[in-house]
């Protein structure tokens, strides 16, 4: 990755230059990938009940 797609990253994820001294190359990756399953529909939402039986 480089440099500036690194920071155009963090433009979209809405961080700013502050953040970037706490957060690691990798936590912002995850950041970001984590943003683009926002939209997705899950076919199914577990309850408190399935949880409790996991």
């Amino acid at each position: 990755m480089t440099t500036p797609l690194f920071l155009l990253r963090c433009v979209q994820i809405g961080l700013s230059i502050s953040e970037l001294d706490l957060l690691t190359i990798g936590t912002v990756n995850d950041m970001y990938a984590e943003m683009s399953n926002d939209d997705w529909d899950y076919p199914e939402i577990a309850t408190q009940e399935m949880m409790d039986r996991f």
